[in-house]
């Protein structure tokens, strides 16, 4: 499973990351890639959560 962190946004005063992950699809096989936009201190849950 890939997993990057890929650009911090600042919006006024809030600091938010943008975090890419793929994950395998259980029907198909096909890999997608799940985007998120969230704070920093939550992106190590998101990526270890499938």
């Amino acid at each position: 499973m890939a997993k990057k962190s890929v650009a911090s946004l600042q919006t006024g005063s809030k600091r938010l990351t943008k975090a890419i992950k793929m994950v395998k699809s259980p029907k198909t096989g096909a890999y997608m890639f799940v985007e998120s936009i969230m704070s920093p201190d939550q992106v190590k849950d998101f990526f270890s959560k499938n």
